[in-house]
């Protein structure tokens, strides 16, 4: 049965970095499927409380990389207060529109129609998208390293 279960947990923990390219799997929601499964049917003494309240605070900040990456990287390639939050939005919806490709497009797009309707100049605007493009990749690149933290963190917690 044990055999079983970790193929269950190391399966879990894969399809979690595919939810970065295919957004409709939740990512973080995988992991913790992972963490559940050992804590309630192989062992719930090695996951103490540390581990579960740094668990929740990387899950948040996991939850936020994509959109404060993807707003950061517009306001830096020098996009309007509009483009930033357009991006925020844009990249929620992407990832359900037409995924995993929707998330990157979706972004770029709607920083440049947003940025055109401000009277912004073709190459501000499309520079803005661009900086919307880098977003989703710095989004991405932060959730795999949060991701590896969380699985190495974890295996350290029950190997300790």
């Amino acid at each position: 049965m044990d055999i079983l279960l970790w193929s269950l947990i190391i399966i879990l923990f894969i399809a979690s970095f595919v939810g970065i390219i295919f957004p409709v799997i939740p990512s973080v929601v995988v992991i913790w499927g992972g963490f559940f499964i050992y804590y309630f049917f192989i062992n719930n003494d090695s996951l103490n409380w540390w581990f579960w309240t740094g668990m929740i605070v990387i899950t948040i900040i996991l939850l936020a990389a994509d959109i404060i990456a993807n707003s950061y990287f517009v306001k830096k390639f020098g996009g309007s207060k509009a483009g930033e939050r357009g991006a925020a939005v844009a990249v929620i919806f992407g990832s359900f529109i037409t995924p995993p490709f929707g998330i990157i497009y979706i972004p770029f797009l709607t920083v440049l129609v947003i940025e055109m309707i401000q009277r912004r100049t073709v190459r501000e605007a499309i520079r803005a998208s661009i900086g919307s493009f880098l977003g989703f990749l710095g989004g991405s690149v932060a959730k795999i390293v949060l991701q590896l933290i969380m699985i190495i963190w974890f295996f350290i917690a029950i190997w300790i």
